[in-house]
């Protein structure tokens, strides 16, 4: 009998069916493996195994490119793929995938691996075009209603001192609350001392509180919202361990600021164990409207998410604005060339194909120091950094002097391909006010904050054995809420690779006379003495520095901060103010 044969279009059906089976398959490994450390931190934060919490976050980092990978391997081992594209084949590729996603509870974020997949197959030629979802392809809208991320509560039924109970009684944890009549007293006392005096509640007034705890570091937070007829109230439980065998509540946080600080783009990544993501990010939506969604898929882990909704969300605003492209203002930097949009919050950075004297560092660490950065806890003091390769911006959009700039300093990663400037290689991050510009047009006030926020910032990367090696003014930024973040890494190192040392005493007068040092430097070697010489110049700066940070001058106090990393003591950081602490506040009770 003859062997029978399959028509050409039903074949390319079959292949499209099984090439997006294979996609697919490669997502749902990579975020059942991404559960699967999100979930273990709730037994980390239990067992105070803070060093495995730390290389945890840093490990899930590494999973999504991973998983592309090795499916693209797959296809290209299993179908052959070529680096041309199938038009026909692919169209159908992406409608059968499309069909897969119908009940999937992570449709986003399979949309976003399939772009992934595509664009390591074949050339950036095809970023743009039909055959990946430069839109979503579904609605996630309503993807939880089968199984609720947050539940529901109802003080005007059941009382606000058992309706918290309810809440701290529904923290997942083996360990028990140390003092939960304490902790449910000062939560009410707190609520009834700064919101419920000024609110007039409505009849339907209800807490919604997120099912899944966010971890990060040595805290749990219980995340929710008020809600009080139209009007929404974010609010936020840390849960601490007390190291004890106990947990208990360190604060409440109810400022939308210290909200938004909580999920700042300068922190590291809380897990949260959710099979609909999207349905989390909604919530979070509704209670932080500053923040977009790609700043919130970023903060819960979800980085490659975040990146597309980000590029979604340029391409939107290209569309509805027409200002340009235009140079950074700020210090010009030897390293990166900096670029922005007036209308748009963000900066564009893209490394220099040349770094003059006195820099000595090259591309290659340039770009492994910003991953150091990635990798690492940024402690609320180091801005996260969006990498995008093949970027095209339109050359009408581009200032002639930002045109200019970026051809003399960074032409070997630009190509021009019709009305696009197309640059290789590419960082994005949030636009800040450079701390030197910020001190020219601060207030007497405004100046003693940067400057005690700025040691602040210094001593809380230092605990996170990061030194920022370059302290320069202009490497620092604030923010809105005048927070002080450092953004410049090509010189960052780890503080255990540092040597803090005193200057030597001059042996003679013609040595404090000398024009050079009298004593030998190695690459390493740090002289904190030194600092006060370029940091305090101004007298506006030196007092507030001297009264909070006169530490920062002394060699041994950086050798302390160097000791407790090696022998493993995590220095407590608080993403808000220690005089929130309910500690602070009541004491000891």
């Amino acid at each position: 009998m003859a062997a029978r044969t399959v028509e050409p279009d039903r074949m390319t059906e079959l292949n499209a069916r099984r090439i997006a089976q294979t996609i697919l398959d490669g997502f749902n490994r990579h975020y059942r493996i991404f559960l699967e450390i999100t979930a273990a931190a709730r037994e980390r934060f239990e067992s105070c195994d803070w060093p495995a919490q730390r290389q945890a976050a840093s490990d899930r980092i590494n999973l999504y490119t991973q998983r592309v990978s090795e499916a693209t391997d797959r296809l290209s081992t299993e179908f052959g793929l070529k680096d041309e594209v199938d038009e026909e084949l692919w169209r159908e590729v992406k409608l059968r995938y499309i069909g897969l996603l119908y009940e999937h509870k992570q449709p986003e974020l399979a949309e976003t691996f399939y772009n992934s997949v595509f664009t390591y197959l074949f050339h950036r030629r095809y970023y743009n075009n039909d055959n990946i979802f430069v839109r979503p392809g579904l609605s996630t809208e309503y993807l939880d209603d089968d199984d609720p991320v947050y539940d529901s509560y109802y003080p005007t039924s059941a009382g606000l001192t058992e309706t918290v109970r309810s809440i701290l009684q529904a923290f997942p944890s083996s360990l028990p609350f140390e003092n939960l009549r304490r902790d449910v007293r000062r939560l009410v006392r707190h609520v009834k001392m700064t919101r419920m005096p000024e609110l007039e509640l409505r009849r339907h007034f209800h807490l919604q509180v997120l099912r899944a705890p966010f971890y990060r570091n040595k805290a749990a937070y219980i995340v929710g919202r008020a809600v009080n007829g139209p009007e929404v109230m974010p609010f936020v439980i840390p849960v601490l361990n007390n190291e004890r065998g106990g947990v208990y509540v360190d604060t409440l946080l109810m400022d939308g600021d210290d909200i938004a600080n909580l999920f700042s783009f300068a922190r590291a990544y809380f897990m949260v164990e959710t099979n609909t993501p999207a349905a989390v990010v909604h919530f979070l939506n509704r209670m932080l409207p500053t923040k977009i969604k790609s700043d919130l898929y970023t903060s819960i882990g979800l980085q490659k998410q975040g990146k597309s909704e980000f590029y979604r969300d340029f391409l939107h605003h290209l569309a509805h604005s027409t200002d340009q492209l235009e140079i950074a203002p700020g210090v010009k930097g030897m390293v990166m060339t900096v670029f922005t949009m007036p209308s748009y919050p963000y900066v564009f950075k893209v490394i220099n194909d040349y770094f003059p004297p006195p820099k000595e560092v090259d591309r290659a660490t340039v770009k492994r120091k910003y991953q150091i950065v990635k990798m690492h806890d940024r402690v609320g003091r180091m801005a996260d950094t969006l990498e995008y390769s093949h970027a095209a911006f339109p050359t009408s959009r581009i200032t002639d002097a930002l045109m200019a700039e970026l051809k003399a300093k960074c032409g070997s990663s630009l190509a021009i391909e019709g009305d696009k400037v197309i640059v290789r290689h590419l960082y994005i991050e949030r636009r800040l006010d450079p701390l030197n510009l910020y001190f020219q047009h601060a207030s007497e006030d405004q100046k003693e904050n940067a400057v005690i926020g700025f040691g602040n910032a210094l001593k809380e990367m230092a605990a996170a054995n990061i030194f920022a090696g370059d302290l320069l003014y202009k490497n620092f930024g604030v923010t809105r809420h005048g927070r002080v973040i450092f953004y410049d890494y090509d010189e960052i190192e780890f503080m255990t690779d540092m040597n803090f040392r005193h200057i030597p005493e001059p042996r003679t007068f013609e040595d404090e006379m000398a024009a050079e040092p009298w004593y030998s430097v190695a690459p390493n070697d740090v002289f904190p003495e030194e600092f006060a010489s370029f940091l305090l110049i101004d007298p506006e700066l030196r007092k507030p520095f001297m009264q909070h940070h006169r530490d920062l001058l002394d060699a041994d106090h950086w050798k302390n901060i160097q000791q407790d990393i090696r022998e493993g003591r995590q220095r407590d950081v608080f993403p808000y103010a220690v005089t929130k602490r309910f500690r602070y506040i009541y004491g000891e009770e």
